[in-house]
């Protein structure tokens, strides 16, 4: 089977997105660039929770599946194939619904405020899609998104949800999971009434050039804590 690795840390993602209730069952998709319009993608008709890497399709530019025994969900493919072909550093592109991230896109004017320690991370690297135009089943929506992102490595997506982005799925994972933690202490705050405590734009600033230094060795080593802990616990998520 080809790309073993890169197929088990694609279900090791889907598994966790299930664990840490960042799904919707069989839908949302997350995929991976493996060469010259060669993907990775989630099968349709398995739930995440149960996904191996044998699970995982290959498929190519056109949307054929080359490797696997399920089909791909339509949405996926043409939001993931624009996503691919117009953002090149997009390697691993992560969409869900998430509740948290998908609720401040679902306000009007909705953005991630630089008031908690995890939003700064995203400071300066996250885009905004404000027009919803229905489910992206075609190459005009597929493309009309991918080309929001730029060179941003999240995107909220309005009435929607989210895309996360980067060179590998421990990185791209990484910022799903601080996203959703960041916009969760935000929809918190918010709901008290209470006026968000802004922090000074130059701490802003010097703190996500600090994070950004160090993130993608943390991210890795993250990752590498996650895939070990789900190895021991359902090892057959490896086959």
């Amino acid at each position: 089977m080809m790309y073993q690795e890169e197929r088990q840390n694609l279900a090791a993602a889907l598994r966790w997105a299930a664990k840490y209730d960042l799904h919707e069952g069989i839908d949302n998709h997350f995929s991976l660039e493996v060469g010259d319009d060669r993907y990775l993608i989630n099968p349709w008709e398995v739930h995440w929770s149960e996904v191996k890497a044998s699970d995982i399709l290959v498929i190519d530019g056109e949307g054929n599946v080359l490797e696997g025994d399920h089909t791909i969900e339509v949405t996926a493919f043409y939001i993931h194939r624009a996503m691919h072909r117009m953002n090149p550093h997009a390697k691993a592109i992560l969409h869900t619904h998430m509740p948290y991230i998908t609720a401040l896109a679902s306000t009007e004017g909705g953005r991630l405020e630089m008031v908690s320690q995890n939003a700064i991370r995203f400071y300066n690297r996250i885009a905004y899609d404000d027009d919803y135009n229905g489910l992206g089943d075609d190459d005009q929506e597929g493309s009309r998104m991918a080309s929001k992102l730029g060179n941003n490595t999240s995107m909220v997506m309005a009435n929607h949800g989210v895309i996360c982005a980067g060179p590998t799925i421990g990185i791209a994972f990484d910022d799903l999971y601080f996203l959703e933690k960041a916009a969760k202490v935000q929809v918190i705050a918010e709901s008290t009434g209470r006026k968000l405590k802004q922090i000074p734009e130059d701490v802003v600033e010097a703190t996500a050039q600090a994070i950004r230094e160090q993130q993608p060795d943390y991210a890795e080593s993250h990752w590498k804590v996650l895939c070990r802990m789900l190895a021991k616990e359902s090892p057959e998520y490896l086959q």
